[in-house]
């Protein structure tokens, strides 16, 4: 893969061998995110448990303090009053069955986050093939199955994101933009991992935060010392 000028300019701003405290880590994520457009900063966290195992799962969802930067478009599955309630609270889309038809048969994909609550579970299950692989099946643990919709759609424009392990136990979730600046980034991140940490299976043995990365859309990755973290 060929490196462009601003890559390789971000990349000697970068120690590859060092571990950076978080405070250092989030300022120098800021100075390497050097395109043209506002860059995402994502956290990468490998942890200390095995996926394979459902006793070692981590997942959940947490609001960050100053969002994530993105517009969010919410998809609701409900009827009645909870779709009226959905609707005021800034749904984009809000349907039933009417939506599942759309969405299987035009791959329909327009929305970053899908709330239901439980009685539309059965209507929307077949959409699991579709929607599970996107990461957007609605699912109790995030907080996005629910009978309370005004309150799911409104942490969801405030900047509620959902972290879960991938096959290599690995977290991956946005913290924001890099016009943030490293105070609003460092906020969020610390708000994340104590979510995180906070989630620790009691199956889990050992080190549980075995490595931390963050970067910037097109910047390198950089090292933060986990042992400061927890």
């Amino acid at each position: 893969m060929i490196k462009g000028k601003k890559y390789k300019a971000s990349a000697a701003l970068v120690d590859k061998t060092k571990l950076y405290d978080t405070d250092e880590a989030l300022k120098l994520v800021c100075d390497t995110a050097k395109a043209k457009f506002d860059e995402t900063i994502e956290l990468h966290v490998r942890l200390g448990v095995d996926s394979r195992h459902a006793d070692q799962q981590v997942r959940g969802a947490v609001v960050l303090p100053n969002g994530t930067g993105k517009k969010v478009r919410v998809l609701v599955f409900a009827k009645g009053d909870r779709a009226k309630e959905a609707q005021e609270a800034g749904a984009e889309y809000v349907g039933e069955a009417d939506l599942v038809d759309k969405i299987q048969k035009e791959n329909w994909f327009d929305y970053d986050v899908v709330i239901a609550t439980p009685d539309m579970m059965g209507v929307i299950g077949r959409l699991g093939r579709v929607l599970g692989p996107k990461g957007l099946m609605p699912n109790p643990k995030a907080g996005t199955v629910t009978m309370d919709v005004g309150r799911a759609v409104k942490e969801a424009k405030a900047g509620k994101i959902e972290y879960r392990l991938d096959k290599t136990n690995i977290i991956h979730c946005p913290i924001g933009k890099a016009s943030f600046g490293p105070e609003k980034l460092g906020e969020n991140f610390s708000t994340l991992m104590g979510a995180i940490i906070k989630a620790r299976p009691a199956a889990a043995k050992g080190q549980y935060i075995k490595s931390c990365v963050i970067a910037s859309t097109m910047g390198p990755g950089i090292k933060v010392n986990a042992s400061k973290i927890g």
